[in-house]
């Protein structure tokens, strides 16, 4: 087993500048790129500089290669960015990774348009770009473009069911497991759980996870404590109300995500519950909103930034066989998962 004084740092990421500072990373983002027109206070971007210097963050055009003639160029096709804050994490990773051996990475959003998948791989190949990465804003199974085969090609946050290229999708049931058993492991024993939708993947693959770690405990799994709810704030809120008034008090909550988490907090809030202390609540994705709750949301961590960056490093190594990969997704423990 390694020491941890042997392990190597922890990569100091803009939103960790952006919480040091207090700001968004929209901020941190205009104050490093010298945009004065925006209407940042000297105060605030002096916060920024100093939460870089003491974090000794380096943005990712730090340390690459220098730019040559002939750029090297991959292609990142999206369905949707807009919808999800996860779009631009995993948009970021692959831009770090690729920059590093000065690749640059083009970006389209598709909306799933089959015609205009083909007409951009078609772009593409013209333009003789060294690989494709075909992403998912939803983990899923897809049915990849006949002309993607052209390319050399990996997939993010989505798979083929016939093995046809490498791809990569977080671990869900285990992060749902390793959710469950934290709060196994910190005394709770009555653990409610609110689903997402049960058409999609990850609410399903999530409460895998968290009916086997009950089992695994050797507890029953209780109906009455699965809730169905919606990734909305709504769904939380209603689900925590059904809950709480039904046959099997819960001593802890577990989200399918935080957004439900956020509602979770106004129910129990309204209820009269003291967070953390009568009723610990668990999340799951790890949003920006986990961190400013209160208590702070012991949560679940998506590691699109990582998927990210195993593509491009996929993309760009030697060739091998496809592989597919299931990333850990690790518990972040916070304030909301602790009991008296």
């Amino acid at each position: 087993m390694t020491d941890d004084k042997d392990s190597p740092p922890a990569r100091v990421t803009m939103k960790d500048v952006a919480l040091r500072a207090g700001v968004s990373q929209s901020t941190v983002s205009f104050v490093l790129n010298g945009m004065e027109d925006m209407r940042i206070s000297a105060e605030t971007r002096a916060r920024v500089l100093d939460a870089v210097a003491e974090l000794g963050y380096r943005p990712r055009s730090a340390g690459r290669p220098p730019a040559t003639t002939g750029q090297r160029v991959i292609g990142l096709m999206f369905d949707e960015v807009a919808t999800s804050p996860f779009a631009s994490i995993s948009i970021e990773g692959v831009q770090e990774e690729a920059w590093k051996q000065d690749v640059l990475v083009e970006v389209v959003m598709t909306g799933g348009d089959k015609g205009y998948e083909a007409a951009i791989l078609r772009k593409w190949a013209a333009d003789r770009v060294e690989g494709v990465i075909y992403g998912s804003i939803l983990t899923r199974k897809v049915t990849p473009p006949d002309a993607l085969a052209k390319h050399r090609s990996v997939l993010l946050n989505c798979y083929d069911p016939d093995s046809r290229y490498s791809s990569v999708v977080p671990a869900e049931r285990r992060g749902g497991e390793m959710a469950t058993r934290f709060l196994l492991e910190a005394g709770h024993r009555k653990i409610a759980f609110i689903s997402g939708e049960p058409w999609m993947e990850a609410s399903d693959q999530r409460m895998e996870g968290y009916e086997r770690a009950l089992r695994q405990s050797g507890l029953p799994v209780d109906p009455s404590l699965i809730v169905e709810g919606n990734f909305l704030p709504s769904g939380g809120r209603e689900a925590t109300l059904k809950l709480m008034q039904g046959p099997t008090r819960p001593d802890a909550i577990f989200c399918a995500n935080d957004l439900m988490a956020v509602g979770c907090y106004e129910a129990l809030k309204e209820l009269g519950e003291k967070i953390g202390r009568t009723v610990a609540v668990m999340g799951y994705d790890d949003q920006e909103i986990a961190q400013h709750l209160s208590p702070a949301l012991s949560t679940v961590l998506l590691p699109h930034r990582e998927m990210g960056q195993w593509c491009a490093a996929r993309l760009l190594s030697s060739g091998a066989e496809p592989v597919q990969d299931r990333m850990e997704c690790p518990v972040v423990p916070r304030l909301s998962h602790f009991s008296d």
